[in-house]
């Protein structure tokens, strides 16, 4: 039995949600802002949880950050489509992924079990200041290195920055702009070419044919992603 906490002031999404999501695999708990939420993460052994952005006492990114600091359960924010940079800011404070409303039931109930699929056989996501580890790369953030087939790489301090932020979400697509702004931590400018020539060096030092990368690997026309070939 899987359960799942959503969160939202609108008590409506609450109910559709339950209705998605209405599996006898899942229990479904219910909050209404984000002090709710974390509680509720921190009281319960909950195995995912739909967070809201926008909502009174604490929005969901202040929840996230709090719930990062005491649990490594999937977190998938819920956004308006002019949410664009909380989506991003989400992100960053270690949500897993995010869906826009309006819902289509089946893109929730699929990122649900991609989620759920990714927690129960892979383990929790590391915390920060673990060890990550892909193939043949290994980053440790608690010491700032990285090594290669047990070889050691230098990197710069954004190429380690951006490598962590890819390792730490195996297959997940992360646009210029996306990588701009939680490395940069400021509003992309020209994040498509300054993204470029910092995965160009990166790939330089980590893949034996950067023409041919094993590992990190471009989505045409979406961004970036790191995983094994």
């Amino acid at each position: 039995m899987n359960r799942i906490l959503i969160c939202d002031d609108e008590k409506d999404i609450v109910n559709a949600l339950k209705i998605y999501l209405n599996d006898p695999d899942y229990e479904l708990l219910e909050a209404y802002d984000g002090e709710e939420a974390v509680e509720a993460v921190r009281e319960k052994d909950v195995q995912l949880v739909l967070l809201d952005i926008m909502m009174p006492k604490m929005d969901g990114i202040t929840a996230m950050t709090k719930i990062r600091q005491i649990s490594n359960v999937p977190v998938i924010l819920l956004t308006a489509k002019s949410e664009d940079m909380d989506k991003i800011l989400g992100l960053g404070a270690g949500a897993d992924d995010y869906i826009t409303k309006p819902f289509n039931p089946l893109e929730v109930a699929a990122r649900v079990r991609s989620q759920l699929r990714r927690y129960t056989r892979l383990g929790a996501r590391p915390a920060d200041g673990e060890v990550f580890t892909l193939g043949g790369v290994e980053l440790n953030d608690r010491k700032k290195t990285v090594t290669l087939d047990g070889e050691p790489v230098s990197l710069t301090p954004k190429e380690f920055d951006i490598l962590k932020l890819l390792i730490s979400n195996p297959g997940k697509v992360f646009s210029p702009r996306e990588i701009y702004t939680l490395v940069w931590k400021e509003r992309p400018l020209s994040a498509d070419n300054t993204v470029a020539v910092h995965i160009r060096h990166l790939r330089e030092k980590i893949e034996f044919d950067p023409a041919n990368p094993r590992y990190i690997k471009v989505v045409f026309g979406q961004g970036y992603l790191m995983e094994e070939r």
